[in-house]
């Protein structure tokens, strides 16, 4: 089968810092982008987890002491109103 031209619009800088990271590991970007369509291909789905960023741990506990609030809500203090909870947490 016989090549074809593809032609993809991307931001200059990522260009530039793709094609700096790809020569680094001895692929052109053309190579980078033909491993990644043919990964694709072979797996039916994008080769990786698209996500958004991880929370860090000081994010994480605050989940977990959420969710922990709503399975348990006699352990946490409670407020009538917005003007009691700042009293309180200001004192």
């Amino acid at each position: 089968m016989g090549n074809v031209n593809v032609t993809i619009r991307m931001d200059a800088k990522l260009r530039k810092e793709a094609t700096m990271l790809f020569e680094e590991l001895g692929l052109s970007l053309n190579q980078a982008l033909t491993i990644f369509v043919k990964q694709a291909v072979r797996e039916q789905r994008i080769p990786f987890e698209i996500k958004m960023n991880t929370p860090n741990k000081e994010t994480l506990e605050a989940f977990a002491e959420m969710e922990d609030m709503k399975k348990n809500p006699d352990k946490y203090k409670t407020y009538d109103s917005v003007d009691e909870m700042f009293d309180d947490i200001l004192k």
